[in-house]
């Protein structure tokens, strides 16, 4: 899977990105809600474009010339550590009376 460079997240628009299933062949969209950096690899959040849900996908992308490449995480311990890193991201609270 290769999209183009392009990780400015400076923008109000979202990044949609295209996606093909290997099994299926069929494209969908997902929008970037997050990108991380764990162990010194980089991850992005992505969630289906124009669906409501708490769910999100996450892949391993790293660049490759002029293109980004996206695998998903083979190695368990590894998907948890950066599962973890997302929900922290994604899902902590902000206590506002403890200012």
């Amino acid at each position: 899977m290769e999209e183009n460079k392009n990780l400015n997240f400076e923008t109000e628009e979202p990044w949609i990105i295209t996606l093909t299933d290997e099994e299926t062949g069929e494209d969908q969209d997902f929008e970037v809600i997050a990108q991380g950096t764990v162990d010194d690899k980089n991850y992005f959040a992505l969630v289906e474009a124009n669906v409501e849900t708490d769910e999100y996908i996450i892949l391993e992308y790293r660049e490759d010339g002029d293109d980004i490449v996206l695998e998903t995480i083979e190695d368990d311990d590894v998907f948890e550590k950066v599962e973890d890193y997302f929900n922290d991201l994604l899902f902590s609270e902000v206590d506002y009376d403890e200012q």
